[in-house]
C-alpha cells in the first residue's frame, strides 16, 4: 500500500470529513452563497502565498537536486498558475490582485499555513511533504469527485474551480505529487516515524475542514 493510501485509510474520519464537507457539497451543487465563496477564495490566496513558501522550503530540505527540482515546480504551479485562478474570480468582483495582497489573514488561514512551515522547519523532507499532502491531494480528490457528480455543469457558478481542480493537469500534479512523497517515504520511513507522520496528516485534515467552516460561518 503506498503511504498517502495508509494514511488517508488510517485517518479516514478526519479525510472525510475535510473532502466531503457541507462547503464542497454546496460548491458542487452551486448553492453556496457568493459571500462564502468570497471570503474562503480571498483568505485561499493569502494561504498559497505561504504554500509557495513551504514549497520552496522544500527545496531546502531535499536530499538530492531531484528533489529539489519537485519542490521548484510546486512553487512554479502556485504562482504562476493557482494564484492567478483566485485573481480571475475575484476580477469578476471588481477586486484587485492588490485588494486579495491586503487583505487580513483570518485565523483559520494563519493556523494552518504555520502549521505547514512549522512542520517543515522542525522536521525533514518527509514531514513536510505529509503536512502539505492533504491540500494537494485533497484538492484532486474533491476536483474529482465534484465533477463526476456533475459539479461542473455550465449552470454552476463556482463551475471554473471544479474545472481547474478535475482536470488533467491539476490531477497529474497530484499524481507527481503521491509519486514524490512515496520515493520520500521509501527513503526515511520507519515503523517508529509512521504514529508522528500520521499525527500530521490528520492534523492537517482538521486544518482543510475549519477552512471550509471558516468560509461558511461568513454566511451564519
Amino acid at each position: 500500500m503506498k503511504l498517502i493510501e495508509r494514511l488517508k485509510a488510517d485517518a479516514a474520519p478526519q479525510w472525510t470529513d475535510y473532502t466531503r464537507h457541507a462547503f464542497v457539497d454546496l460548491l458542487g451543487n452551486g448553492t453556496l452563497p457568493q459571500a462564502c465563496f468570497r471570503h474562503y477564495l480571498v483568505q485561499d490566496y493569502l494561504f498559497l502565498i505561504q504554500f509557495a513558501r513551504a514549497y520552496a522550503l522544500c527545496v531546502y530540505k531535499s536530499p538530492d537536486v531531484a528533489d529539489m527540482r519537485q519542490g521548484l515546480e510546486g512553487v512554479k504551479a502556485i504562482l504562476d498558475v493557482e494564484l492567478d485562478l483566485h485573481v480571475e474570480f475575484c476580477g469578476s468582483w471588481g477586486m484587485t490582485r492588490v485588494d486579495i495582497e491586503n487583505a487580513p489573514e483570518d485565523t483559520p488561514t494563519m493556523a494552518y499555513t504555520r502549521f505547514v512551515l512549522d512542520a517543515g522547519m522542525s522536521g525533514d523532507l518527509l514531514d513536510l511533504q505529509v503536512a502539505l499532502a492533504p491540500c494537494i491531494l485533497g484538492y484532486a480528490d474533491i476536483g474529482a469527485y465534484l465533477a463526476g457528480a456533475g459539479g461542473d455543469r455550465s449552470d454552476n457558478a463556482y463551475r471554473r474551480w471544479i474545472q481547474e481542480y478535475s482536470g488533467e493537469a491539476y490531477q497529474e500534479v497530484a499524481e507527481a505529487f503521491s509519486d514524490w512523497l512515496e520515493r520520500t517515504g521509501e527513503r526515511y520511513l520507519t515503523g517508529y516515524r509512521y504514529p508522528k507522520l500520521l499525527s500530521l496528516f490528520e492534523k492537517a485534515c482538521r486544518l482543510e475542514s475549519d477552512f471550509w467552516q471558516m468560509g461558511l460561518d461568513v454566511n451564519a
